[in-house]
């Protein structure tokens, strides 16, 4: 039983990578396809997807298209019961679906001023009161996420969903160098260190940008190593 997976640019593409993790941490057998985001052909690549017009889009081995990541994740997990893509625990899964939901609504001020890029690290961004706000709310669901962590560095101990979703916020908090607190900054570098997150980088850095897509005009420093 193999998925495809339709995704765009991995540097810039932040529910793209939601999606790819979904599958790539649990162990599901999937095809990657691309969709050209930034070449101009996304509306003819995304045609036989129809009605799904955003990236990611899964298609299931019976031919089934499902759109949107939250979506994705409640079919995933429904189909793989045994893969461990919710916390195990009644209230932590539950807890692990409502930040996933929070993720999918919110956070737009984060979202809006600080697009996902794993090209450098941005320095000297200036953080406005909405996108503070965000950064305030996200480390108070992570805390809270905390209450119900067994063993491991994940948001409930091992590896879940909700760590997929949120892959892409620790992008933007390193990638904008966002002021946060050391356990926001503890897990941000969990998360980017590990090997499945290193692989989507790796791959989007094959491709070169002229001009670079969300160019801030701030000074730059190398991804952390």
């Amino acid at each position: 039983m193999t998925y495809d997976l339709y995704i765009g640019d991995r540097t810039f593409s932040s529910w793209s990578l939601r999606g790819w993790l979904m599958l790539e941490k649990f162990g599901l057998p999937f095809r990657n396809h691309m969709i050209g985001l930034y070449s101009g052909t996304m509306a003819d690549d995304m045609t036989p997807l129809a009605p799904a017009r955003l990236v990611p889009a899964l298609q299931l081995p019976d031919g089934t298209v499902v759109g949107e990541s939250l979506a994705m994740a409640e079919t995933l997990a429904e189909q793989n019961p045994k893969a461990g893509m919710w916390p195990a625990d009644p209230a932590a899964r539950a807890t692990a679906r409502w930040l996933c939901a929070e993720m999918v609504a919110g956070f737009t001020a984060l979202r809006g001023a600080c697009p996902m890029q794993l090209q450098h690290v941005n320095e000297g961004f200036e953080v406005t009161d909405d996108v503070r706000a965000d950064l305030d709310r996200i480390e108070t669901l992570w805390t809270h996420a905390a209450g119900f962590r067994t063993d491991g560095p994940w948001l409930f101990g091992a590896y879940s969903l909700a760590d997929a979703f949120y892959a892409p916020v620790c992008a933007r908090m390193i990638g904008y160098d966002l002021p946060v607190s050391d356990m926001a900054r503890t897990y941000c570098r969990t998360t980017i260190q590990d090997v499945a997150f290193q692989t989507w980088r790796a791959e989007g850095q094959k491709i070169t940008y002229d001009p670079f897509p969300y160019d801030m005009g701030l000074n730059t420093r190398p991804w952390p190593a």
